[in-house]
C-alpha cells in the first residue's frame, strides 16, 4: 500500500511503525472473512480493510470525523484478521495508533469522555473495583433481573497461601478485576504451581497491565502503568524468579507487548523487551512442565466441559491449541465450538461501550458452546468468563479450576 504520511507523524516511532504496517497491506480482503463486526454489519468500513483505509487517511493528514471514530470504536481488537492475513499485517498495533490519533485530534462528547474516564478509573484499580463490586453484590438480590445478571455473584474470598519455600519461583500477575470477580483463579493457580515445586510470588504495588488505557487510546496513561510495573518486576526478575505468569490471557498479551509499546523510550525499552520475553500464559508455562505431576493433582471426577479460547490467547499470543492439548494430556477433552476463531464480544470494555454488538456476538458464541450440552464452560480470560456468564446458567470458569476439588 502506497503511503504519504505527514512529516510530523512519519518522524515519530508510532508513525514509522504505522507506515511499515500499512505498506504490508495488499488490499486482498481476506481479513473481512473472519472479522466479527464485518460479518454482522456488512459494512466495508466495519472490517479491517476499511478501517486500515480510515487510519491511513488520518495519518496522511485528513481530519477525523465522527464516522471515522465510530468505525474504529466498533473494532473488537480481536485480531482474527491477523491470523487470516497472508501478508502479516499487524492490524492490532495499527489500530492502537489510529485510535490514539483520533483521541488527540478530535474531542469526544462530554458524556463519552465521562464514561470512558470512569471505566479507566475504576476497572484499573483493584481495590476500588473490588469494593464497588462487593456493594453491587450486596444489593444484587433486590435488583431487577436484567441488572442483576450484569453483576457477578460473589465467590468466597480466598487468599493465596503463604509463599512456599521452593528453589523455583515465578511472579504470578494478579490483575485488576479478576481478584474481585474470581479470586479462586489465582489461588488455584498458585496451589498448582506449589504442587510442582514452584513458588508463586505476588508483587506488592503491582499496577494494571495497561491494556485498558492502551486500547481506549490513552497511550500516555498506559505507558505510565507499564513503567511502574517494570520498576516493581525488574529487581525480582534479576533474582530467582524465572518469569511472569498470567492467568488472564488479555493481561498476558499486553505484558508481552511492553517491548513494542515502549520501544521509543530509551530508559525503559530494554527492560520492557526483556520483561515481554519473560511473560508466560499459565497454560504455556504448565505445558512445559512435568504433566505427570499435574495429572496427580486432578480430582478423580471428570467434568464434561466446553472450552472457549479467548481471542487474546489464540490470535494475540498465538497459543491456539496449547490449553486444549494440555487438558487432553490430563485426560480432559473439552468440546470445542464451531467458529471458535470468532470473538465472544467481551473484548475489555467493548461489552460496556458497544452493548448491542457485544450481546449479539455473545449469543452466537454461547449457541455454539452449548451445542455439546456441557456442564461447565472453561475459558482463559476473566473478561470472557464474566461476559459469557451473564447470559447462561452453565458455570463459566477459568480452566485452571479443573484442579479445584483436589486443591480445596
Amino acid at each position: 500500500m502506497k503511503t504519504e504520511l505527514t512529516e510530523s507523524i512519519r518522524n515519530t516511532a508510532e508513525g514509522a511503525r504505522a507506515e511499515a504496517i500499512l505498506r504490508k497491506c495488499v488490499h486482498c480482503g481476506f481479513c473481512n472473512a473472519t472479522c466479527p463486526t464485518y460479518q454482522i454489519l456488512g459494512d466495508e468500513l466495519d472490517g479491517p480493510r476499511g478501517r486500515i483505509y480510515l487510519i491511513k487517511s488520518l495519518l496522511e493528514g485528513h481530519d477525523a470525523s465522527a464516522g471515522t471514530r465510530l468505525h474504529l470504536d466498533r473494532c473488537l481488537t480481536c485480531r482474527a484478521c491477523e491470523t487470516t492475513c497472508p501478508s502479516g499485517v499487524e492490524y492490532g498495533a495499527l489500530l492502537d495508533i489510529g485510535r490514539e490519533q483520533v483521541e488527540k485530534t478530535m474531542k469526544r462528547p462530554w458524556y463519552q469522555r465521562l464514561h470512558r474516564g470512569i471505566l479507566k478509573a475504576v476497572l484499573s484499580r483493584r481495590t476500588l473495583f473490588t469494593g464497588l463490586l462487593r456493594i453491587g453484590q450486596f444489593v444484587r438480590p433486590v435488583l431487577p433481573s436484567g441488572l442483576r445478571r450484569t453483576i457477578p455473584s460473589r465467590q468466597p474470598d480466598v487468599s493465596i497461601e503463604a509463599l512456599a519455600v521452593h528453589e523455583r519461583r515465578v511472579i504470578l500477575f494478579q490483575g485488576c478485576v479478576q481478584p474481585g470477580i474470581s479470586p479462586e483463579t489465582n489461588r488455584i493457580a498458585a496451589s498448582v504451581l506449589n504442587g510442582l515445586g514452584i513458588a508463586a510470588v505476588q508483587v506488592k504495588g503491582e499496577q494494571c497491565c495497561g491494556a485498558l488505557h492502551h486500547h481506549l487510546g490513552d497511550t500516555r496513561a498506559a505507558k505510565t502503568l507499564m513503567r511502574k510495573n517494570i520498576d516493581r518486576w525488574w529487581p525480582l526478575l534479576q533474582e530467582e524468579n524465572e518469569c511472569i505468569v498470567s492467568t488472564a490471557s488479555g493481561c498476558g498479551l499486553m505484558i508481552k507487548e511492553y517491548g513494542e509499546v515502549l520501544a521509543d523510550d530509551p530508559e525503559y525499552r530494554d527492560r520492557a523487551k526483556a520483561i515481554s520475553d519473560r511473560c508466560r500464559d499459565i497454560a504455556e508455562f504448565l505445558a512445559a512442565q512435568d504433566t505427570g505431576r499435574l495429572k496427580c493433582m486432578l480430582p478423580t471426577d471428570r467434568r464434561s466441559p466446553a472450552f472457549h479460547c479467548p481471542c487474546t490467547l489464540q490470535h494475540g499470543q498465538h497459543l491456539a491449541g496449547v490449553t486444549e492439548s494440555l487438558l487432553a494430556g490430563l485426560g480432559i477433552e473439552p468440546s470445542l465450538p464451531g467458529d471458535a476463531h470468532l470473538c465472544c464480544g467481551s473484548a475489555g470494555t467493548y461489552s460496556i461501550l458497544q452493548p448491542e454488538l457485544s450481546a449479539q456476538l455473545r449469543h452466537n458464541k454461547l449457541r455454539e458452546l452449548l451445542k455439546s450440552k456441557p456442564d461447565t464452560i472453561l475459558t482463559a480470560n476473566i473478561g470472557c468468563q464474566a461476559h459469557l456468564q451473564q447470559a447462561t446458567n452453565v458455570p463459566v470458569r477459568h480452566w485452571i479450576t479443573v484442579f479445584e476439588s483436589k486443591q480445596s
